[in-house]
């Protein structure tokens, strides 16, 4: 079994829904997809990219799966295994069906509230939009390709995040791009990333910087993400910098730890940055590599480097 049934209970409790009989894929519902729902807030994205949040699927096809066990991740990492261990993963079709279905039973109470806003209750129970990053590493599902191409023929657009240590299964990726690519940079070196994400695997820094420079063969939008933890990687601004130089991506988007989950057993409340820790870093940043700070969502801690604000996904 990929996770114990006490882990699969234990992620339930904590709002997971599984998708398939393989244990390996579900959804949450996000928190800002419930406080859409209701008018009290929307994601960053939505600010940024357009994407609407009471519309948007927060899922995973890989949950138990990925090469680091990041100290700033919220998620379970002790049920996480480095590789695809066994023949047994369920189909594209399944996984969106089931995940579809998921959504639909855990917004149901949203019908008997009256703060809900009655034309989101309407569109949130057909989400358009994939997030495939609920947890794990999505890229070593091995029917990637498959699934982003039929949510695409669903009419989805997608949002891909990677920990970049996987430039092999990227490249399967060149077929079926997603609309949105993320690639998560959350150290400006080796000494840094091996602190802070915690490699289960050897040559971990080497694939990072491989995937990094496959970056140029997409014709997607891509943007580096910096998930910023005070005291641990908000530090050496140029390296960050040299690093960016050499990515061919559309957007750096800089957000702050969040003391949220799992990961207050491993960090603590002093790691997560300030409004204005945040701001001063993305401004060193910024300054190093010779892009602008182009916008900013300042309740969710997170600023977005760029040329031009992107354009808005029409969901």
């Amino acid at each position: 079994m990929l996770i114990s049934q006490q882990k699969q209970k234990d992620l339930e409790k904590k709002g997971y829904r599984f998708a398939g009989k393989n244990v390996h894929a579900g959804n949450k519902i996000c928190h800002w997809t419930r406080k859409s729902i209701v008018d009290e807030g929307t994601c960053y994205k939505e600010q940024f990219y357009g994407i609407k949040s009471h519309r948007c699927l927060q899922m995973s096809p890989s949950i138990p799966y990925c090469q680091h066990k990041c100290l700033f991740c919220w998620r379970d990492t002790e049920i996480t295994k480095v590789s695809w261990d066994t023949d047994d993963y369920d189909d594209p079709k399944t996984i969106i069906e089931d995940c579809i279905e998921n959504q639909k039973k855990l917004l149901c109470g949203f019908f008997g509230n009256e703060k809900a806003n009655p034309q989101k209750l309407k569109e949130c129970v057909k989400p358009n939009n994939a997030a495939l990053s609920l947890a794990g590493e999505p890229l070593l599902y091995p029917e990637i390709n498959q699934l982003i191409d039929e949510f695409h023929k669903q009419d989805f657009t997608t949002f891909l995040v990677t920990n970049g240590e996987s430039p092999e299964d990227l490249k399967k990726l060149e077929e079926n791009e997603p609309t949105q690519l993320y690639v998560s940079l959350d150290a400006p070196n080796n000494e840094i990333y091996q602190k802070v994400c915690k490699p289960q695997i050897e040559n971990g820094w080497e694939k990072l910087n491989e995937t990094i420079q496959l970056l140029s063969t997409y014709d997607t939008r891509k943007v580096l993400r910096i998930t910023s933890v005070k005291d641990l990687n908000m530090t050496n601004p140029e390296e960050y910098a040299k690093i960016i130089d050499k990515a061919d991506v559309d957007y750096v988007e800089i957000k702050a730890y969040m003391y949220v989950g799992d990961s207050r057993e491993r960090l603590k409340w002093e790691n997560m940055p300030k409004t204005v820790d945040i701001q001063n870093f993305a401004t060193e940043v910024a300054k190093n590599c010779g892009m602008e700070i182009i916008d900013e969502v300042e309740k969710s801690r997170v600023l977005l480097l760029g040329d031009k604000k992107p354009k808005k996904y029409n969901n």
